[in-house]
């Protein structure tokens, strides 16, 4: 099986099945990130927008780094400008729907609007160390930053998440 980073070669060669396969490989997490990152919205666009500069800029990338770290590391400065261009509206459910919701379901809705109340750093380094299970190392390089940087924010994340959830306990 090939790597991606050798998929990537071979796209910039003009071969159309490892872009097959490397959407093959993707196609769950990047759209997971980016649902998770901009709360279900634009999902779609903010997708096919990462692979376009994928195949324009394959020819740029770097194959002794990951192609994991770059692809979402395109896919956060996508969903940084997003969040620029459109308020934020965290996602809720009308009191009718809450109370018909099986629990498993409600602990998706809060999940999804805990994060949504985040500043995006944070919300950032959460999604992807948590939800992409990346190295505190990988995620330091996707957003350029000093892997203290991302140990502190996930330290002062996780304890804003834990002081917001014994709020709503008490």
């Amino acid at each position: 099986m090939a790597s991606d980073e050798d998929l990537v070669g071979r796209l910039v060669d003009g071969d159309e099945l490892a872009l097959r396969e490397l959407l093959r490989r993707y196609e769950r997490p990047l759209s997971h990130f980016i649902y998770r990152h901009t709360g279900g919205r634009d999902v779609e666009d903010l997708y096919q927008e990462t692979w376009l500069r994928v195949v324009q800029h394959a020819a740029r990338f770097d194959r002794s780094r990951r192609f994991s770290t770059w692809l979402f590391q395109i896919a956060v400065n996508l969903c940084r400008d997003w969040h620029r261009r459109r308020p934020p509206e965290p996602a809720l459910l009308p009191d009718s729907a809450a109370n018909d919701a099986r629990p498993a379901v409600e602990a998706r809705v809060d999940a999804m609007r805990l994060l949504s109340t985040l500043p995006e750093p944070q919300r950032e380094v959460i999604l992807l160390r948590y939800y992409q299970d990346l190295t505190e190392d990988e995620v330091a390089h996707i957003l350029d930053c000093p892997k203290g940087t991302v140990k502190s924010r996930l330290h002062n994340t996780l304890a804003r998440l834990a002081a917001t959830v014994a709020g709503r306990e008490q």
